[in-house]
């Protein structure tokens, strides 16, 4: 079954469950916000899709975007005295773009199909336990590297699984491929050991570097990428 979305090219990669603020100015991105708000858009909903090639303020003609993204879902949304916007969107369903139309609407419409997880066999279900547990063990270590001990926070507990390794990998700095890598793997299992391997190995290198990044809760992306 294929679905059609308003679409919002971005540098980075939006995963399920996390949070992603927005300060939109752009005009094509103005009214997608309007649209949203006012229930033009059905379920105050969008797709984030990582730009792949090219910029996004270049022209929507001219980029070219991973074929994986997320769908995210309006929370909040301030309009300021100058028309702009402040949002805040979360992420929610994982889909794959079908087709492009950028005729219909000042912003992209995609066709998409969303991309549901493998269902896991026995084996792979009964290590989703031990598999949480390293990865959150990497989460903790990685945290204990880059931050303050008030800047993060671990998933509850009763996390779905089938989550954790996006909710573990929103509030590191993991890079776009990383991030794309992680939205495109399909089975809890493969995911979780991904973020692990990739949360222990950007710990050594802080380590090793000795430096310490700037918070990633202090971030919100851009519509004009200035």
């Amino acid at each position: 079954m294929v679905e059609t979305l308003p679409l919002f090219p971005l540098g980075t990669v939006l995963l399920p469950g996390a949070s992603l603020p927005l300060h939109i100015f752009e005009p094509r991105y103005r009214q997608l916000t309007v649209d949203l708000v006012t229930g033009a858009v059905p379920g105050r909903s969008f797709g984030v899709v990582a730009i792949k090639q090219g910029h996004e303020i270049s022209g929507l003609d001219d980029v070219r975007l991973h074929d994986i993204g997320c769908t995210a879902v309006l929370r909040e949304a301030k309009r300021l005295p100058d028309g702009r916007f402040d949002i805040v969107t979360c992420g929610e369903r994982r889909f794959r773009l079908v087709s492009l139309d950028s005729t219909s609407a000042p912003y992209l419409i995609g066709t998409v199909e969303f991309v549901p997880d493998a269902a896991p066999v026995d084996d792979q279900r009964q290590l989703l336990p031990l598999l949480a547990a390293g990865a959150r063990a990497a989460h903790r270590y990685y945290c204990a590297t880059a931050w303050r001990s008030e800047d993060w926070h671990e998933p509850e507990a009763d996390a779905d699984p089938g989550l954790l390794a996006h909710l573990l990998a929103s509030d590191c700095l993991l890079s776009l491929e990383d991030r794309q890598q992680l939205l495109e793997e399909t089975c809890p299992a493969g995911r979780l050991r991904l973020v692990r391997r990739m949360l222990c190995r950007e710990a050594e290198f802080l380590r090793s570097l000795r430096a310490v990044p700037v918070p990633f809760t202090q971030f919100a992306i851009d519509s004009s990428h200035n």
